[in-house]
């Protein structure tokens, strides 16, 4: 029997390729291996995205993005997070039982609250952690892929599926994490993680020219042509060699450590290799964005496959907390 592996993304913005690299990537190649379910973390958006046209627009372009790169939704199942309403249900059985010292400890919380802006969180984004636990233990996930610096997370849906096991009875299994350690830092164009919030993205299917001016503004040092650099304290290095062949990574090394090779040189080979490994998929993905309604048949059969799942998991629940007989 297969282990069960879930993630999932939140639709705040046009998919990036650090998304690609820490979760889509990853998940798509999952799919022959484990029993895969990937949602849009729709419900998640709201605690900073207030536009209901842009998140229909993202929730689209994210679930276009996945089907273009390869995701089988006859292998996963893929659906949106609010058309499985049940989630919403276990949140709250989570939250009587959730600390609130356990949320305050959350990174979210601690960071606003160390740059003084504890007064601006909303109650979503405080107790979103609790959300998170139940996307996770509603499907009874064995294993959940993160990133390091999302450790925190899964550690919280642990303890909260323990006490809730040790309180009531034993219901979910201790997901385990399924940690990426080789694309632990993307960097963005401006040499930060690259992150939707940092606003330093590349975008994976955006349109040649727009690409191209993405890449050429990647912030370099001003170390000058002729002189000899070390690829590994630049940005533009540290993303070809995500996507370059092996030999091919270590030419440009060779060339930087050599100098006479600028910067702008190695802007041109990251462009292309970049053209190179999503232009199979573009095609793909632009006809699906022009099919809305097909999109959105895909996600309604992928939920209704979680909401079979989901229903047996609340109806133990509640008959465990007292709810049902």
């Amino acid at each position: 029997m297969k282990k069960r592996a879930l993630s999932g993304i939140k639709p705040t913005a046009a998919p990036h390729i650090g998304n690609y690299l820490a979760m889509i990537r990853p998940a798509i190649d999952m799919q022959d291996t484990y029993e895969s379910f990937y949602f849009i973390a729709d419900y998640h958006s709201l605690t900073t995205l207030h536009n209901p046209e842009k998140l229909r627009e993202y929730v689209l372009e994210i679930a276009a993005t996945f089907l273009a790169l390869g995701l089988d939704p006859e292998k996963a199942v893929f659906f949106r997070q609010s058309d499985v309403p049940e989630v919403t249900e276990l949140t709250w059985y989570l939250s009587c039982v959730c600390p609130l010292g356990l949320l305050k400890r959350a990174h979210a919380y601690k960071a606003a609250k160390a740059e003084g802006k504890e007064e601006e969180i909303n109650a979503g984004l405080f107790s979103y952690p609790v959300l998170m636990a139940a996307d996770i233990l509603l499907y009874k996930a064995h294993l959940v892929p993160v990133g390091k610096d999302q450790l925190q997370h899964l550690e919280i849906t642990r303890d909260l599926a323990q006490k809730f096991n040790r309180i009531f009875q034993q219901v979910f299994p201790l997901p385990e994490p399924l940690v990426q350690e080789e694309v632990m830092t993307i960097p963005g164009i401006d040499g930060r993680k690259m992150s939707k919030s940092y606003g330093n993205t590349i975008e994976i299917f955006l349109p040649p020219k727009q690409l191209k001016k993405k890449v050429m503004s990647i912030i370099t040092d001003s170390t000058p042509l002729e002189a000899p650099k070390d690829p590994e304290k630049c940005a533009v290095f540290a993303l070809y060699k995500l996507f370059a062949p092996k030999e091919a990574v270590e030419d440009m090394a060779e060339k930087y450590r050599k100098g006479g090779y600028g910067y702008g040189h190695a802007k041109k080979e990251l462009l292309q290799v970049l053209e190179k490994h999503f232009a199979p998929y573009r095609e793909k993905y632009e006809a699906l964005k022009g099919q809305p309604e097909e999109v959105d048949r895909i996600l309604q059969k992928g939920a209704q496959k979680a909401r079979e799942i989901a229903r047996q998991t609340l109806e133990e629940v509640r008959r465990f907390v007292g709810m049902r007989t």
